[in-house]
């Protein structure tokens, strides 16, 4: 997550400078892109651990 901070800070810091629309767009639409990334990766890690935690899906 550290490392996406630094990317999240690094694109706003361009789409600021940006003059020109279609990159401001861009830059803005991968911000966005990397914050959808980061709630996923989260979503799977927490059902990873439901899913190592529940006996019922334990399989022998």
């Amino acid at each position: 997550m550290e490392d996406n901070q630094w990317l999240k800070a690094q694109l706003e810091q361009l789409e600021s400078e940006s003059q020109d629309y279609k990159q401001k767009a861009l830059l803005q639409a991968t911000v966005a892109l990397l914050l959808e990334q980061e709630k996923r990766e989260e979503q799977l890690q927490g059902e990873l651990d439901g899913t190592l935690w529940s006996p019922g899906n334990w399989t022998v």
